[in-house]
């Protein structure tokens, strides 16, 4: 199997475990949302940039360095677990002493004790940093499907319980935590890797020079992300800010797990092969035209479809939610696509390009909400859908000079896929509104007709991209013989 193919599948095989494991927590979600308010998840929204910026910091870029050492070292793997661990300890204690701060920035004193307890999770998710490195180093994300699903199962069963017996916003808590306690368990279960007394520092040295880049880009693109929801939070209400946490929790179940598997598979698979700018160019060609061929058609019917999905399984108070995921979906087409390009940067090592896109990006975000946060939360939304979408400019500017794979390339490559996607969802979207059929009903013929349109357009017209997908259908069945 080529390297390019391998990519491909490994993508498939790591967005299979992402999308599975977020399945289960999307309908865990919904089931949750039956038992709490907006409130809640407005709560868990106000803590959860925090937590991810602690994340970022126990990390520190370190997996990134050891997914792109071509021979990792004992010294390597155990220098890296011990900052990780020793990281992760400072940034909870640093979040433990700042609980009063941010619960008074808000105006909501139960965040104290919330992020008190809800960042224990840095700390829990230290001890699988170096095992997710070298299970992604190998590609060997079936590993990472055993870990992680029992874990997203568990956790989302204990969740629903609690809820039920009305412990509320704690109920989410505890999923985060049990979940990460019993992914760390499952990774040192399959991992025959232990660390070892041992802390180098010139190993530290070698990650940090690279990681300490991706770590600042990193914390930018966290803050910024969040951004939205500080802003909402601090202007609007709890209640607003659930509505909206919750439709992004419904996005990212195919954003940014698909944006991850893109990430984990991409960047160790490509990095054997930097050196080769034309096997390069083509493999992430390959991956841009696949990949948009499955996000462009989920996102664009996952609008059409947003009004008759809350109406059949969500309760009324939620229902406020549905142009929010409309306008999270424009924007979250072009998050795979920021992600190809941003990995072409970490495959040449070119952190120091990867901080300063950040950068640029953020400046952006910045300019655009001083002027849509005027508006009210539609403001907000609408400004977001464009700053997502023109970023994807200055992400695509380095690809063409490093691996001569400008945007007008890219978009010729994946425009066909773009406008099949808007036809068929413009086709469901005015069916949902002239058909007199119930939500229920509409799901189960639009959905899968929608699909059917999708596929059977896209061979009429001959798509490369089907091309791709069966190819590679293909191979696997020949493989598997």
């Amino acid at each position: 199997m080529s390297l390019s193919t391998k990519t491909i599948t490994g993508v498939l095989w790591n967005f299979g475990e992402q999308l599975l494991r977020r399945g289960v927590q999307a309908f865990t979600t919904i089931l949750l949302a039956f038992f709490l308010a907006p409130e809640a998840y407005g709560l868990v929204a106000m803590m959860a940039v925090f937590i991810a910026i602690a994340t970022s910091v126990m990390d520190s870029g370190f997996k990134q360095a050891l997914i792109r050492l071509s021979n990792a070292t004992q010294k390597d793997l155990s220098t890296a677990f011990w900052t990780n661990l020793g990281l992760g300890g400072l940034a909870y204690v640093v979040l433990f002493v700042s609980a009063p701060l941010i619960a008074d920035f808000y105006k909501e004193p139960q965040l104290v004790l919330l992020i008190r307890i809800a960042s224990i999770v840095v700390l829990i998710s230290a001890f699988k940093i170096v095992q997710e490195a070298v299970f992604s180093r190998e590609l060997n994300f079936k590993i990472q499907l055993k870990a992680n699903l029992p874990a997203a199962l568990v956790s989302s069963v204990v969740a629903i319980v609690l809820a039920y017996w009305d412990y509320g916003v704690w109920a989410l808590v505890a999923q985060m935590h049990i979940f990460a306690l019993i992914s760390v368990l499952s990774f040192w279960y399959y991992s025959r890797w232990r660390p070892s007394f041992l802390f180098n520092k010139q190993s530290f040295l070698k990650m940090y020079d690279f990681g300490y880049k991706l770590l600042l880009s990193g914390l930018l693109d966290i803050v910024f992300r969040n951004v939205y929801v500080i802003v909402i939070a601090k202007t609007l209400s709890s209640g607003i800010t659930g509505l909206y946490y919750f439709a992004t929790q419904i996005v990212s179940i195919i954003d940014t797990q698909l944006v991850s598997a893109i990430s984990n598979v991409t960047y160790p698979a490509l990095s054997k092969i930097q050196s080769d700018e034309k096997k390069l160019k083509e493999g992430y060609r390959r991956i841009i035209i696949l990949v948009t061929f499955i996000v462009f058609p989920t996102f664009t019917c996952l609008a059409a479809l947003a009004g008759p999905l809350f109406h059949a399984f969500l309760p009324e108070r939620w229902w406020q939610a549905v142009p929010y995921l409309q306008w999270l979906c424009i924007g979250g087409m072009f998050y795979p696509l920021h992600s190809i390009n941003l990995n072409v940067l970490k495959v040449k090592g070119r952190s120091d390009l990867f901080l300063y896109l950040e950068i640029v990006k953020k400046a952006l975000v910045v300019f655009v909400l001083l002027i849509s946060f005027r508006y009210g939360i539609y403001g907000i939304l609408i400004g977001q859908a464009i700053v997502t979408t023109l970023a994807y400019i200055p992400n695509s500017y380095f690809t063409a000079k490093l691996i001569s794979y400008p945007i007008t390339e890219q978009v010729k490559d994946f425009l066909p896929n773009l406008i099949l996607s808007l036809l068929v969802a413009g086709g469901v979207y005015s069916l949902t509104l002239v058909l007199l059929w119930s939500e229920w009903l509409m799901l189960l013929v639009l959905l899968p007709l929608g699909v059917v349109a999708y596929f059977l357009l896209a061979y009429v017209f001959k798509m490369q991209a089907l091309t791709l997908c069966l190819n590679l259908v293909r191979q696997q069945v020949l493989k598997n013989r």
